[in-house]
């Protein structure tokens, strides 16, 4: 019997330290398959972004409405909790559109190259140029969650395969064209805001992945810089 208080005792020490970590992380206090009643840390901002009224207080409407943005992008859990992964995610929509379509005002992508590709990882965004002359975009993306970092610096396409399967995680790659050591832009079924991001690779949409295709080729030079936040 006291064997087993002991290890009663232990779980339950273990579990109080988990408990708040998970809360720091972002996940809701209540089970995914529910609704949480509790008000998140960024409950006015995820509140005024969704267009609900703004009390910083919890409803079941501001519940149903934080837990079908969640689950649009692919928000885990998606139990309607105003933490810091969903408001992360808002944060970076808000301030993609503030770049409207003048994505190199940064000055940070080459202007001397001709046609090249560039990716803002801090904005999460990419665009086509030539020269100071915006030919595609800026479109979202999804790079290189964090251990798997899109790389940075100038680079060019090497290799280019319409139907491309990843030979290490076996998932289709449509429209790949690799331009640093096995990362490449090319498309996938997901929400450009899933967190927390690919393996490397700079994730579009089928419709941005084709244009890409079109517009690119073999030797186009890319450019990659920033940092994407939470790496």
């Amino acid at each position: 019997m006291g064997d087993v208080r002991r290890r009663g005792a232990v779980a339950l020490g273990i579990t109080a330290l988990v408990a708040p970590l998970t809360l720091a992380l972002g996940a809701s206090p209540a089970q995914a398959a529910g609704c949480t009643t509790q008000a998140g840390p960024y409950q006015k901002q995820v509140e005024k972004f969704l267009g609900r009224p703004v009390d910083g207080k919890q409803s079941a409407a501001d519940c149903k409405a934080i837990r079908a943005f969640q689950t649009k992008h692919g928000i885990s859990p998606n139990a309607g909790y105003a933490g810091p992964v969903t408001w992360g995610v808002m944060d970076l929509m808000q301030k993609q559109k503030a770049v409207g379509k003048n994505p190199g005002k940064d000055g940070q992508c080459p202007v001397n190259k001709g046609r090249i590709a560039c990716v803002n990882l801090t904005l999460q965004l990419s665009w086509v140029q030539d020269g100071e002359k915006l030919v595609y975009g800026p479109v979202p993306v999804r790079t290189g969650r964090n251990g798997y970092e899109t790389r940075t610096g100038l680079k060019k396409i090497y290799w280019r395969n319409i139907d491309h399967v990843s030979s290490i995680y076996h998932v289709p790659m449509p429209y790949a064209q690799f331009f640093d050591g096995g990362q490449a832009f090319h498309s996938v079924g997901v929400s450009m805001w899933n967190p927390p991001g690919s393996h490397g690779c700079v994730n579009m949409t089928k419709t941005d992945a084709k244009k890409y295709w079109s517009l690119l080729k073999k030797g186009d030079d890319v450019y990659v810089y920033g940092r994407k936040p939470g790496t």
